[in-house]
Parts: structure tokens; sequence; C-alpha cells
């Protein structure tokens, strides 16, 4: 059984008789446990079954990668990627949505060191072997939103969205170059306070980083699906991503990187309540709506917004 496997490689590992309580994971199969030794030391477990999470080598890789370019991902203490399981340096238990809840005053400045990550993530090499979000890739990224949250299946409409999206992406972004970790949100980010520089931010969950636009992780981090985030820090953190850009470009930027995610996110959100059985999920769906009809208003995507809205949100505009 897989819990007498787990006990066994903790036995063989410094940790097996550490104190197991288990955490909230992500969305995915991987499984979660904060393991606390006599003296109060803590480190996390991760069991990530290879046969439902595949191979965990990239997140080691990565994980690597943003430590040496001076990035707050956890250290990676033992790792065994042919069971899947892996101990991790433990980076605090507070993440920016657990803060923000008790502090929420602290929105601007939290949000601000989140930027200080991005600007440094932005100078970190890029890592052989990962996706690129071209044009063509983008469009071919809404398969779940397709397959899970389409009000209006047919061909015809799919092809039109595909292309547009296609067209947009060729306009903003015809050579992605950036590192993008990809789930930035309130949830993969520890506040580290005591911390000084880009080590506030302890960064989790980007097994799943690609190559794209610098201003994709932003609207991770702002079109948050699961909190609201001031509309207000939008225009101080665009300009302070990217000061020598034009403002206007990189803004329809944002929003076009924002709707390509939020449609995907639609669709895994959908699937996630009807196929694996996890209806919470569905609680965060008006919230991704509601980021898809503001991102949709930018004039930019004037010939999208209607196309999106019918195959998507229902109704017409």
């Amino acid at each position: 059984m897989r819990s007498e496997q787990v006990a066994d490689w903790l036995d063989r590992q410094e940790w097996g008789a550490w104190n197991r309580a288990a955490i909230t994971g992500d969305a995915s199969a991987r499984r979660y446990e904060r393991l606390t030794g006599p003296n109060g030391s803590t480190v996390i477990f991760m069991d990530a079954p290879p046969d439902t999470c595949g191979s965990q080598s990239l997140f080691v890789t990565i994980a690597r990668h943003l430590r040496a370019a001076g990035l707050c991902a956890p250290e990676v203490l033992a790792h065994d990627d042919t069971l899947g399981l892996l101990v991790l340096g433990d980076l605090g238990q507070t993440d920016f949505a657990s803060h923000l809840k008790a502090q929420p005053s602290d929105e601007a400045a939290l949000y601000s060191a989140a930027v200080d990550v991005l600007l440094r993530l932005a100078d970190v090499s890029a890592i052989d072997g990962l996706t690129t979000m071209t044009p063509q890739v983008a469009a071919q990224m809404l398969g779940p939103a397709f397959d899970w949250a389409c009000k209006d299946p047919s061909a015809a409409l799919r092809s039109e969205i595909e292309d547009e999206l296609q067209s947009l992406f060729a306009k903003v972004d015809p050579a992605p170059s950036t590192l993008s970790l990809r789930d930035f949100h309130a949830e993969n980010l520890i506040w580290r306070p005591d911390q000084d520089g880009t080590d506030r931010v302890g960064l989790l969950d980007f097994q799943d980083a690609f190559i794209t636009h610098k201003a994709y992780d932003l609207a991770s981090l702002l079109r948050d699906a699961r909190r609201d985030v001031s509309e207000d820090l939008l225009p101080d953190l665009l300009s302070r991503l990217d000061p020598e850009a034009d403002q206007d470009h990189l803004r329809t930027t944002f929003h076009v990187m924002a709707v390509q995610r939020n449609l995907r996110i639609l669709g895994i959100f959908q699937r996630l309540a009807k196929d694996a059985c996890k209806p919470r999920y569905l609680d965060f769906v008006p919230r991704v709506t509601s980021h898809l009809r503001r991102d949709l208003a930018h004039p930019a995507l004037a010939t999208l917004r209607p196309l999106a809205i019918r195959a998507f949100l229902g109704g017409t505009e």
C-alpha cells in the first residue's frame, strides 16, 4: 500500500520519527505534509505518485535553478523520482492570502514585493525543455475551456476564437522569452517579512513553468481566482514590471494574457468539479468570469469579446 511505502521511505531518511501533519494541497493529485522534528524543526513532505502526477524531476530542476538565481524556492532535501517522494525545505506557514485575510491593509506592500520577484525572474535564464507559449500554443491551450466550459460547442466558433487569440498573441508577444512560474498567485506565495529583498517571498508550485511574456505572471497575480485584488494596483505594478515599455502596449498585453489564462482556468475548474469530484472549484467560477468580462472589455479585444462571451459566458454583451 502507498502509506506503507511512504512510511518505509521516510524511515530510511532522517525524518522517519518526525511528527506528520497534513497540509492543504493544490489542484493536482499531489499530497503534502509538514514534518516536525523533536527540536521543532520542520520540513515539507510531498507525495506525488508517478502514475497520477508524473515525474517530479522538472520541479526539482526548476527549484534548484531558482535558488541558484537568488530566489526563494524550497531546497530539495531528498527526492526519489521513481516513487514520487520528496522532502523540501519549509519556507513558512503564512501565504499571501492568509496574511491578507488578517491584514488587508498590507496588500500593496505584499504585491509590490511579488513584483520584485518578477523583476528578478525576468533576468533568469530559461531552462531547456520548457514549453514556449507561442501564439499557436496559446490558442491550443484553450482546450480545457472548449472541452469543459463551452456553452456553444460549434466547431466554427471554436476556430474563430482560436484564430483571434492567436492573432492577438502575435501582436503582443510574437517571440516569448521570459521564464514564467505560471501559477504565481496569493496561495502559492509565502510571506516572510523577517527576510530581506526577494527572500521575503517564498515560491511554491512552479512545476508547470513555461516561457512566455513577463506580464503573464502579473496577470496570474492580479487576476487571482481565489481572492479579490484591488484594481488600483494594476497601473503602478505594470509600470514597475517594465518601466521602459510602451505602457499602452504593455497594458494590452496584460489583458490578453489574463483572458487566455482565465479561459483555460474556467475549463480546468469545471473539469475538477465534474470529472475529479471536487465541486469546491465551482465556488471560484464567478470570480473567474468576472475577471474575463473585465479584461475582455479592453478595446484591443473587441473582436474576441463577443465570441468569448457567446462561447463561455452565455448570452450577448
